[in-house]
């Protein structure tokens, strides 16, 4: 049985479509024992989204960024959020959306980019999917400043820690950002070798 065959939608109300779209729907829902249940569940559609980690293996560095977010800061986050260069699709794929992120957020101009994973973030209330990149960088890749689009409220600066460096920022709690933490993770695995055989 498809989960399709699993789900009955009775209806969708449209609560809010300011900055994203917020939707209340009522449904019934086949459980594991045959019986159907009525449910309803909000859902916060914001389009999917692509992140991404440079690295330097030469130079053992990361390319981060740091920006105010307000939903952090209203959860009791006083600091500006550290994380990897990301953005929303916007009709575009998730390696053209990506490559023109990581430049607009950090300067870098970058060629070689590949996914590795994709994940949703926060499935019980929010419909994004984000497809997670990384990519080798250079200093002569940079072609400008970086910093964000100005216009859309984005005030970005960009970090280059080690490897070990970030890896300890999730270890003293600078970083939060649920999208880094997993690119780092990924990175200390299966990009920096000696970071892996470290852990064992």
């Amino acid at each position: 049985m498809m989960l399709a065959d699993r789900v009955q939608i009775e209806d969708v109300a449209t609560l809010s479509d300011d900055w994203y779209v917020l939707k209340k729907t009522t449904f019934r829902f086949l459980r594991a024992d045959g019986t159907w249940q009525r449910q309803s569940r909000e859902t916060y559609d914001r389009g999917n989204g692509a992140t991404i980690l440079l690295y330097d293996l030469d130079r053992r560095t990361v390319v981060l960024t740091r920006q105010f977010r307000y939903p952090a800061f209203v959860n009791g986050y006083d600091d500006l959020l550290i994380e990897t260069p990301a953005g929303l699709l916007d009709k575009a794929t998730p390696e053209e959306r990506i490559r023109a992120e990581v430049e607009e957020e950090t300067g870098y101009r970058v060629t070689d980019v590949r996914e590795v994973f994709d994940a949703f973030m926060s499935p019980g209330s929010v419909t994004e999917r984000i497809h997670f990149f990384v990519g080798s960088y250079t200093a002569a890749d940079q072609v400008s400043s970086g910093g964000g689009n100005a216009d859309e409220g984005e005030d970005i600066e960009r970090l280059e820690p080690t490897i070990e460096e970030a890896l300890a920022m999730i270890a003293d709690r600078r970083i939060r950002d649920g999208k880094t933490i997993m690119l780092l993770q990924y990175a200390a695995l299966n990009i920096f070798d000696d970071c892996r055989q470290a852990k064992r």
